[in-house]
Formats: C-alpha cells, structure tokens, sequence
C-alpha cells in the first residue's frame, strides 16, 4: 500500500461494507472501517446460549455464485475458508390443519411433493408457477441485480425483446393478486405469500414481479458451518490481511464535508480523514440529519422514509418436542391475510405466521439442546411496551404449542429482541431490517445506488440498490467498489463475468 493511496472510510462492518473493504484493500486503497458495535457482521450477529453462539440475524446463504464471484476476484476460493451444506430440504411447511409440506432443492421432487399433498390440479399450478418465476428471474437478474445503476429505459427493452415478460409480470395486480390466480389451493397461495417479506414487504402491497425469489430459492440454499456470523468473520480476517483496519464500539457522528466533497469523519475518539467515505447503513440515517447537516441531502428523503417490516425475534438453546423440524420450518397462521392486515395497520401481528431455524439440523437432528432462532414479522417504528412485549412472547409460544412444538427449558423474554431494539441498533432504521419498502411495481428503481450526489460519498448495504438480503448486500458492495474505482480512474475490482444470481430467502432478518 502507498502512501499516498486514497484513503477510504467504510462506516458500518454488515456484511456489505466487510466485502467492499476486502474489495478496495485488496486494490490497494487504504481502508479503515468503523462501526458502532463491538464486531463485525451488522444484522448478522449471534447470541450466546447454553448451546453455542445463536445465530440471531440472516439464517442462511442463497445466490453462491455472488460469493464464489466475491472470493474469486481477490484471489481466493470460497471453499477453503468456508464450509457450505446444500439443504436438500429447503423449508418445511406446517398448517394447522394437519397439513404438511417439503419444498426440495429438486423442482421435480418438489412437484411431486405437491401433487401428493395438495393433489394433481395443485402439482400442474406449481409447475406453471415455478416456470414463471424461471422466466422473470432469467429476465431481471443482470438489467436489474447485476447492473450497478438499473434504468426504467433498460427494464423497457428487456420486455420489449420477450413481450411475454408483461403477461408473467402482471403488472397489473399484487404479489397476492398473482398468487390468488395462479393456485386454486389458499394454502399454496399463503406459502408463497410469504416470500414477499423476504424482502420486508407485505403480499398485497407488492408488486407480482417478487415472484421470482421462488426460483432464487430453487436454485439452491445453503447452511455455513459455525453460523453465518462465520461468513463476517472470514471477510473481516481476509480484509485485515490487506492492510484494512477496524475501529469498533466507535459510532459516526458526523461525516464531514470540505470544498464540497467528503473529507473525513467523526468518531468519540478523533477525526479520520478521507477522500472516500463509503456509507454501510441505512440510507435514512444520512436524510434525517443523523450524520451531519453537511450529508443531509445525499439522498432522497421521500424515498428511504417508505419503511419495509421489522421483526420479533427470539434466539436460544433448547430441547425441542413435537413436530419433526427441519432446518427451517414455518408454522402458518390460520388465516392467510390477518397477519398482513395487521402489519399494514403497523400493529403486532394477532394471527402470526412464524418461523423456526433449527441451526443444528443442516446434518440432521443432534443429541441434547439446539439452537433456534424464531422470528415473527412486526411492523416498522412500533416500540411495543412492557405489557405487548409480554403478550408477544405468549402469542408465539403458544401458536407454536398449538402445533405440538415445545421446548425445554423453555425461552423467556430476555431472548427477545423487538422492532425497538433493532431501531436502537441501527439508527435511522426506524427498526426496520430492509430498508425502504418494496411496495409498488417500480420500487426496485426506486432504491439508492452506489453513488450519491455528494462527491466522495457512497452507499452499500441492503438499503441500497439491489435491496435487502445478505447476496443483495454483497452485491451492493460490488457496485459501490466499482464506482469508488472508476471514479478514482483505478483499475476494476472485478473481473469482467457475467454471474449468475438469485435473492435472498429464510429468515425475516436476511436484510
């Protein structure tokens, strides 16, 4: 590293702002991140247990290539330093109604767990599904993923070449109008329903467009051996090798501004200059002012004010009974829209879907306590009381009982952690885990990208274009690192592939 290489300060370890730190160190910019916790990861932190270190955030990996693509272009394989397991069962299903089904990293064996299920109507339906969704994710992956700053221009031409596009998007009608249409079963409906919060938003609010995380899901999931805190950790140790340095327990007060352009930031401990400051939060958090005046207006306030869901979740060791677990499971609620309704309302769900990681289970069931994580969907900006906190502990651990599903010792209210907390631990968030909504047939054009109109100034994480997910994040990292490189007329951070993709899927905190 030279001395005089551009000096860059990455605000926020998430997974995004590690992977661009790996990428820029490795092209030898001088690199310092700085984050307000005491380590890496952001959302993708763990809890301590009786059983080990719980996963307490993003549950698993979807989209590898984005990953092998990220180890690749520094140098480094994916697999020696990580250990992914393909989960041959990528989420059981319960109702209860007694119903159960297996969704399977094979399609045909999906379908055919389908048929026998819900009978031969049900299979043909989900095969139609599952195409479309094939087609659009084919269609939208590089204009719209892949491309650092996607257009409406772009998006145009790509239905314009495939006209078939319009009829699989349907543009006209909600993820819910889609689902209500294309399954004549509410249950397969309600299912696939759920997918629109992958991403935070809600079924009827989203555009039908977001039916294509089915097939980034069918492509494949993965569980990372030690927890997905392991992926951060690894980053954060591949980065350092590089010659990057972390500032923890230091939060941002302030990023500064000089002769128009960014020129450093503020932290309880002292001033780091920079020429580059690359923004891993939400972008909320610059509009609001909680950066400085000087970096108010580096995006646009009436977009990042549109919040996406929050979550309760819960984070423990113990030793299940009832219904046989796989490595993630969802208990749906009775009725497919209350939950929903709900949530559109910005109340606590009284009707929750939830759903259970059993992080042990990539191998199958252990011996003794497990680990567990447990989220229900919960609207952005509440900050429940004492009283609400209590009723949601009973409400989840009651729908699951109503299922067979106990534990012991069973969980109490300090594994908990609320819409609040998380807006506590990500300022500007309002609590919300994806940033901006992804309501509204254009909202996918609607998020920042990499660069603001602040010189200097860039953005990366999940509230950032392409969205919410750790594979979306890792890519954000990408295009902020190639606008920071281009900008600075260095050498690209990437070789020149195309990459396949997908989106993000499990659990509720995978932004």
């Amino acid at each position: 590293m030279s001395s005089t290489s551009p000096r860059v300060v990455v605000v926020g370890a998430g997974i995004a702002g590690l992977a661009a730190a790996l990428r820029l160190s490795h092209r030898g910019l001088d690199v310092t991140v700085v984050d307000m916790h005491a380590g890496p990861g952001g959302k993708m932190r763990t809890m301590p247990s009786a059983a080990g270190p719980v996963d307490a955030g993003p549950t698993v990996l979807t989209m590898r290539p984005v990953f092998e693509s990220l180890f690749g272009d520094v140098g480094e394989s994916l697999s020696t330093h990580l250990t992914l397991t393909p989960l041959s069962t990528l989420a059981r299903h319960y109702w209860e109604d007694g119903t159960s089904l297996d969704l399977l990293n094979d399609l045909e064996a999906s379908a055919l767990n389908v048929r026998s299920v819900f009978g031969p109507k049900s299979e043909t339906q989900f095969r139609a599904f599952s195409a479309r969704a094939k087609r659009l994710f084919a269609a939208f992956d590089h204009p719209m993923m892949q491309a650092a700053e996607p257009t409406s221009a772009e998006m145009i031409r790509t239905v314009l070449r495939k006209p078939g596009l319009i009829r699989d998007m349907a543009p006209w009608t909600s993820l819910n109008g889609l689902l209500r249409h294309s399954f004549s079963d509410p249950r397969l409906a309600q299912l696939f329903g759920r997918y629109a919060t992958y991403v935070g938003g809600l079924p009827q609010l989203s555009p039908a467009l977001l039916s294509l995380i089915w097939d980034a899901e069918a492509q494949g999931v993965w569980s990372v051996q030690g927890g997905m805190w392991r992926l951060a950790q690894t980053l954060e140790s591949l980065a350092t090798a590089r010659g990057a340095r972390f500032l923890y327990d230091a939060p941002v007060s302030r990023i500064e501004r000089q002769s128009g352009r960014v020129s450093g930031v503020v932290t309880p401990s002292g001033r780091i200059p920079a020429e580059i400051v690359l923004f891993n939060g939400d972008p909320r958090a610059l509009s609001v002012g909680l950066l400085g005046d000087g970096v108010r207006g580096a995006v646009n306030a009436q977009r990042v004010n549109r919040r996406s869901l929050s979550a309760y979740v819960h984070a423990f060791a113990a030793t299940p009974s009832g219904p046989d677990l796989a490595y993630h499971t969802v208990f749906f609620g009775r009725d497919s829209m209350a939950e929903f309704q709900d949530l559109e309302r910005g109340q606590m769900p009284g009707d929750p879907t939830l759903y259970v990681c059993a992080q042990d289970r990539a191998m199958g069931r252990p011996s003794g306590p497990e680990r567990f994580e447990i989220i229900m969907n919960g609207p952005a900006g509440s900050q429940p009381t004492d009283e609400e906190i209590s009723l949601c502990q009973t409400l989840i651990f009651d729908r699951l009982g109503s299922f067979g599903l106990t534990f012991d010792p069973p969980s109490g209210p300090q594994t908990l952690r609320t819409p609040q907390d998380f807006g506590r631990d990500f300022p500007g968030s309002l609590g919300s885990l994806y940033g901006q909504s992804p309501h509204g047939l254009t909202a996918g054009l609607q998020r920042p990208t990499a660069r603001t109109v602040i010189p200097g100034l860039y953005l990366c994480g999940g509230g950032a274009h392409p969205g919410a997910g750790v594979p979306m994040a890792t890519l954000s990292a990408r295009h902020a690192a190639e606008a920071i490189m281009t900008d600075l007329a260095l050498p690209s951070t990437s070789r020149r592939t195309v990459m396949p993709g997908g989106m993000s899927t499990g659990s509720a905190t995978t932004g």
